[in-house]
């Protein structure tokens, strides 16, 4: 069997990943100079877990057949300048798990927003249809003990991520995985820190198209006037094209009802975004061969990926959200999502500046308008955020002027936050947190007690 070496174990795909091929037989080593929770219990519960913290030249050796280097690691690494001098293949985790997947079907799963939860869509429907297959997710979905599995089934369904591979190779991943099946759920500028222009973003995408596999198909949501014209502007005739947009749907006293080939299901998700995720879902499990009735019938149960649309707290009065929504489109498309859904309730948005991107000054004004939709809004952040990132302090007075909406309460310490919740309205609201972050470790539950008790 294989012997695999991982540089920056700890990493939460790197972990997942050494512990899959460990599961396959095969032997798995590694090294990282931090591993924090879940990582720690994970590797050790899998007999994975270093027995030191740092970096050891020794551990490269000759009869190693691999070496796959995670994000944490750095060129100057003396594990990997020894596995370089010994000429021991050298992977990021993409480049790996296509190395892995060459012989299977490959469904890779993109775009600047919903490409996790169309990815938990597409898994929970063919997991509900005892469909064999392996799978790369960002995220730990309710059903999956883990986030990667590789096994020696002929399907793979992974998400396709345009972050880098790794800090030695600055393309995105999706550009490695080759799709059989491609999706793109929509282009909305993201990451200015690896893609400082939206041009430059957007080729990314067009890479991709180019990667998919002769005789593929590529699923793309023909809503996203970006996308569409991307798409439309050289195409390719050795693969299939399928455009989707918006379903038909119709909402009932607070129930969504999606109707797809004359056939009509409740669901427990809702709004436009996650219609379209479903639509898309919808398409690589019929290209895989399921039929409209099984999707739908199997689709009725899913609930939502991790922080998206979470119900923290439902009482009669007051229901509190958590989401992940971080990028100006996301936010948007998630209070729409909740003020078209619960029309006749006040909606209190709050958003935490958290990525390098929203933190950008320059960045700032692409959250324009997305607030239109609440009835009161406030944005977080923490001063720490930006210590940690190098980062200049945050301007209010610009923040608020690009952002341009009335009304909109900036603040920078979680008392100052939690204080201004409290005092929104108690009655028929709904409350949505959005943040790739913690709002710097705003306690929920304290939270959600004082409205419990009010």
């Amino acid at each position: 069997m294989p012997r695999i070496h991982f540089i920056a174990i700890g990493g939460n795909v790197m972990h997942q990943l050494a512990i899959t091929l460990a599961r396959k037989g095969y032997q798995i080593t590694g090294s990282d100079d931090e591993i924090f929770e879940p990582a720690l219990s994970n590797l050790q519960s899998a007999g994975l877990l270093p027995k030191e913290l740092g970096w050891y030249p020794l551990k490269i050796t000759s009869n190693l057949d691999a070496v796959v280097v995670g994000m944490h690691a750095r060129e100057d690494n003396p594990e990997l300048v020894q596995a370089k001098t010994l000429n021991i293949p050298i992977y990021s985790f993409p480049e790996f798990i296509f190395n892995e997947s060459r012989n299977k079907l490959r469904v890779v799963i993109g775009g600047s927003h919903g490409k996790t939860t169309t990815t938990a869509m597409v898994m929970h429907v063919l997991q509900q249809q005892s469909f064999q297959f392996d799978y790369l997710v960002g995220a730990q979905l309710n059903g999956f003990e883990q986030s990667v599995q590789l096994t020696d089934v002929p399907v793979i369904v992974c998400e396709g991520d345009e972050y880098p591979a790794s800090a030695l190779d600055k393309r995105p991943k999706f550009h490695f995985l080759f799709p059989n099946i491609a999706v793109i759920t929509g282009i909305a500028w993201d990451h200015i820190n690896v893609f400082p222009t939206f041009e430059i973003y957007k080729a990314q995408f067009e890479i991709f198209i180019s990667k998919i596999e002769p005789k593929g198909t590529l699923i793309y949501n023909a809503a996203d006037d970006v996308l569409k014209a991307l798409v439309e502007k050289q195409p390719r005739n050795d693969i299939q094209y399928i455009p989707y947009a918006l379903p038909q749907h119709d909402v009932k006293e607070g129930i969504t009802f999606i109707t797809i080939e004359r056939i009509t299901v409740p669901l427990k998700i809702f709004g436009n975004h996650n219609l379209y995720n479903l639509h898309a879902a919808y398409w690589v499990c019929k290209t895989l061969g399921i039929d409209a009735r099984s999707f739908l019938t199997n689709i009725q149960s899913f609930t939502g990926a991790s922080k998206r649309l979470e119900v923290l707290l439902q009482t009669n009065d007051v229901t509190v959200f958590r989401d992940f929504a971080h990028a100006p489109s996301k936010v948007k498309a998630t209070i729409e999502a909740v003020k078209q859904q619960y029309p006749l309730r006040h909606l209190t948005a709050v958003f935490e500046l958290h990525t390098y991107s929203s933190l950008s000054t320059t960045f700032f004004k692409e959250y324009k308008g997305v607030f239109n939709m609440a009835d009161s809004c406030a944005v977080f952040y923490a001063e720490h955020a930006l210590a940690i990132k190098k980062m200049p302090p945050i301007n209010e007075v610009l923040l608020k002027q690009c952002i341009a909406q009335p009304g909109l309460s900036v603040f920078h310490t979680k008392a100052d936050l939690q204080n201004w919740i409290l005092q929104q309205p108690k009655e028929y609201t709904n409350i949505l947190l959005m943040s790739s972050g913690n709002f710097d470790g705003l306690d929920i539950n304290e939270l959600k007690n004082n409205f419990i008790h009010l």
